[in-house]
C-alpha cells in the first residue's frame, strides 16, 4: 500500500495506522463553518480570563513597571530599557517588552493598566496565533484544543497577567513557530527568514531564551520542507542571518553611542549588551556564577524547598515542587501523545505535515524541558511559560489524530494513556494543594478511569468528555492564579493561601513601604532625580510612588558600577539630585562604587529619619 503525502487540514496518523479515518475532518464539511464563532469564543474567554481584575495586582514587578514609567517620561530612557527617566542604568533585560509598555504608557497614561495589560495582549495574540499554526497542520478542531490548553495553564495565565518580558517572548516564539509551519507548504526562505526575524526580536525580549526553539524549527525544516537539501539549507543561512540582523541592530546601536549619553547596559561587567546576553543572562544562567541572590518561597502547606529558584536540578525538576504545578499538568500527556504519534506516522513520506508538527513541538518542549531541567544557575519557575505552547501542540495534535485513527486497538490504548496520565497527574499535582477544592482531583480521578476505558472499549461519543478531562483541573488552577493578586520579583501560580510574594521587596508593590511625608518631600523636588538610593528596587519604590525619577544606585541589586562615585559628585554639583535615601525602601546594602557613594553622602550631608528611612538633603 503507497502512503499519500499528507496536506494541511487531514489526518497522517490514520493512513499510517492502516484505518480509515473515522470522520472527515471538520473543516472540509460543506455547509458547517462552526470555526470561526468558535475561535471568537476562545479568544472572548482568553481576554477575558487575562483581563479580568487585572490591576488587583497593582504594579506587579516594580522594578520593570518603574522602567515603564522612566520610558512614558523619557524617550531615551524607553529606547535603551532605563530603570529611571534620567538615564543613569538600564534593566538587566534588553528592552523590548517595555519598548512596548512603555508606549502603552504614553498612549493610555501610566497606571497600573497600563503597566500590565500589554503582556494579557499579548497573551490573546498567542493563543490566536497557536490556533493558527496547529490548524495549518492538522485542523481546526487541533487548533482550537491547542490555543485552549495553552489559554488555562496556569503559568500562562500567571505571566500574561504580569510585567515580565516573558510575554512578549512567548508570543514572538509561537510567531515563529507559525512562520516555519508556513514556510515548509512550500519550501519558502520568505517565511523562514520572517521566523528568524521574530526569533531575533525575541532575543532583544529576554535573550538566551529566545535561541532554545531554533533546533526545533531548524531540524523540521531540514526533515520536512519539500525541496532539495542544498535548498533547504540555503534557506536556513538565510533565517539565521535575518536572525542575527533583527537582534544585533540593538547590539550595534548600543555598542555605537556614545557612552555618556546613554545609561549603564544592568548586569553586565563592562557597560555591554553583548556581555550581558553571554555572561549574565546566558551562560550564567545554564552553568551558575551569574549573579544571584533573593528569597525562598513557600507554598502548599510550607514546604520550604527553594521553590523560587526552581528546586534541585534533574530529569524531574519540571514535575517537581517547585515547577510542577506551573507547567506539568498536560507534560505526561504530551509526552506520551508524542512518542505514540511519532511512532504511527513512522512510515509516512518525508514531507509529511502531522509527523512535521510533532517533531517541530516535540524538540520545542524537550529542548526548553531539558534546559531548564539542568540548569545551575538563576531559574525561576515562571521560566517554564516557554514550554506551554509546545506542551499545548502536542497534546493537541496527538489526540485529535488518535482519535480519528481510533478504529485501531493500538491507537485507542495510546489515546486512553494520555487521558490516564493528564488526569492521574492532575490528582497528583493537585494533592500538593491539600484544602484547596478536594472534590476536583476526586471528581476528575474517577471521570478519568471511565473515559479512559471507554475509549478502549471503542466507545465513540466520549470525545469531548475526554478533553475536558484532561484540561479540567489546569483550567481550574488557572482561573484560581487569575483570581489571586501577584507581585514580587518570583512570582507562582496557584490560589490565595497557596502562593507567596517571592523575594519580598524585591520588585514587589510599593505600597506601605515609604512614609506619606518621604513621598511628599520628593514630589515637591524639581531635579532630574528627586532622589538616590541603593538598588533599582529599592528605587522603584520611590519613583513609583512619588512619580519622580529615582536613581537606582548599582542597579537591580545595588552591585553595577553605575553610577561611579565621580559621576554622582557631578550629579550633585549640577544640582540634579535632591536627596539621598537610605532604608525602609526595600533592599539596601551593595558593594563597590555605591558603597563609597553611600560613604561620601554620609560624611558630607546632614541625615534626617523619617518613617523608616535615612535621608540626606543634597540640594
Amino acid at each position: 500500500m503507497t502512503t499519500p503525502t499528507s496536506t494541511p487540514g487531514t489526518s497522517s496518523m490514520t493512513t499510517a495506522t492502516l484505518t480509515a479515518p473515522a470522520t472527515a475532518p471538520a473543516a472540509a464539511r460543506p455547509g458547517r463553518n462552526w470555526t470561526t464563532p468558535a475561535l471568537v469564543v476562545l479568544l472572548a474567554g482568553t481576554a477575558a480570563l487575562y483581563l479580568w481584575n487585572l490591576t488587583d495586582s497593582g504594579w506587579g514587578n516594580s522594578y520593570y513597571a518603574a522602567a515603564t514609567q522612566a520610558g512614558s517620561q523619557s524617550w531615551t530612557a524607553w529606547l535603551f530599557g532605563a530603570s529611571d527617566a534620567g538615564g543613569v542604568i538600564t534593566v538587566d533585560k534588553p528592552p523590548a517588552a517595555l519598548w512596548v509598555s512603555g508606549l502603552f504608557a504614553r498612549i493610555f497614561g501610566f497606571s497600573s493598566w497600563a503597566v500590565l495589560a500589554p503582556q494579557a495582549i499579548e497573551g490573546v495574540l498567542a493563543v490566536w496565533l497557536l490556533y493558527a499554526t496547529v490548524k495549518r497542520t492538522s485542523g481546526a478542531a487541533a487548533g482550537l484544543m491547542a490555543g485552549a490548553a495553552l489559554a488555562v495553564t496556569p503559568v500562562a495565565v500567571l505571566m500574561f497577567r504580569f510585567n515580565l518580558p516573558d510575554a512578549l517572548l512567548v508570543l514572538l516564539m509561537v510567531a515563529g513557530a507559525y512562520c516555519t509551519v508556513r514556510a515548509l507548504d512550500k519550501a519558502s526562505g520568505w517565511w523562514l527568514a520572517l521566523a528568524g526575524v521574530a526569533i531575533g526580536f525575541a532575543f532583544l525580549a529576554k535573550m538566551g531564551q529566545a535561541l532554545l526553539v531554533l533546533p526545533a524549527f531548524t531540524a523540521v525544516y531540514l526533515l520536512a520542507a519539500p525541496a532539495s537539501l542544498l535548498k533547504r539549507f540555503a534557506h536556513l543561512l538565510g533565517a539565521g542571518l535575518a536572525l542575527v540582523v533583527s537582534a544585533g541592530w540593538f547590539i550595534a546601536l548600543v555598542a555605537l553611542w556614545p557612552t555618556d549619553s546613554r545609561p549603564y547596559i544592568g548586569g553586565s561587567s563592562n557597560d555591554s549588551l553583548w556581555e550581558l546576553a553571554i555572561g549574565y543572562n546566558g551562560l550564567g544562567r545554564i552553568f551558575g556564577g551569574g549573579g544571584g541572590g533573593g528569597g525562598v518561597g513557600v507554598v502548599a502547606g510550607g514546604n520550604n524547598a527553594n521553590l523560587g529558584f526552581g528546586g534541585a536540578t534533574g530529569i524531574g525538576r519540571l514535575f517537581g515542587a517547585s515547577m510542577g504545578a506551573e507547567i506539568s499538568w498536560l507534560l505526561p500527556a504530551a509526552l506520551i501523545g508524542m512518542v505514540a504519534g511519532l511512532w504511527f506516522t513512522r512510515r509516512l513520506p518525508r514531507t509529511d505535515r502531522t509527523r512535521a508538527a510533532l517533531v517541530m513541538w516535540g524538540l520545542w518542549v524537550l529542548g526548553n524541558g531539558i534546559v531548564f531541567s539542568f540548569m545551575s544557575g538563576i531559574t525561576h519557575p515562571y521560566y517554564t511559560v516557554a514550554v506551554a505552547p509546545g506542551i499545548a501542540a502536542l497534546v493537541a495534535i496527538s489526540g485529535r489524530e488518535m482519535w480519528r485513527g481510533r478504529k485501531n486497538v493500538q491507537v485507542r490504548v495510546a489515546l486512553a494513556l494520555m487521558v490516564a496520565a493528564a488526569g492521574f497527574w492532575s490528582f497528583a499535582l493537585l494533592q500538593r494543594f491539600g484544602d484547596w477544592m478536594p472534590a476536583i482531583r476526586w471528581t476528575v480521578a474517577a471521570v478519568t478511569v471511565l473515559v479512559a476505558t471507554a475509549i478502549v472499549m471503542g466507545a465513540r461519543r466520549v470525545a469531548a468528555l475526554a478533553l475536558i478531562t484532561a484540561v479540567f483541573s489546569t483550567a481550574a488552577f488557572g482561573v484560581a492564579t487569575a483570581a489571586t493578586p501577584h507581585g514580587g520579583s518570583i512570582p507562582m501560580s496557584g490560589p490565595a493561601g497557596y502562593t507567596s510574594q517571592m523575594g519580598g521587596g524585591m520588585g514587589g508593590d510599593p505600597a506601605g513601604q515609604t512614609s506619606a511625608e518621604l513621598i511628599d518631600l520628593l514630589k515637591n523636588t524639581t531635579g532630574t532625580w528627586a532622589a538616590a538610593t541603593v538598588s533599582a528596587q529599592s528605587a522603584a519604590s520611590l519613583s513609583l510612588a512619588s512619580g519622580k525619577a529615582v536613581i537606582g544606585i548599582g542597579g537591580w541589586s545595588g552591585g553595577d558600577p553605575a553610577p561611579t562615585l565621580e559621576e554622582f559628585k557631578q550629579y550633585v554639583a549640577d544640582g540634579r539630585v535632591g536627596y539621598f535615601v537610605t532604608g525602609g525602601t526595600g533592599m539596601g546594602g551593595g558593594r563597590g562604587g555605591n558603597s563609597e557613594i553611600t560613604e561620601w553622602v554620609a560624611a558630607n550631608y546632614e541625615a534626617t529619619t523619617i518613617g523608616e528611612s535615612t535621608v540626606y538633603e543634597l540640594d
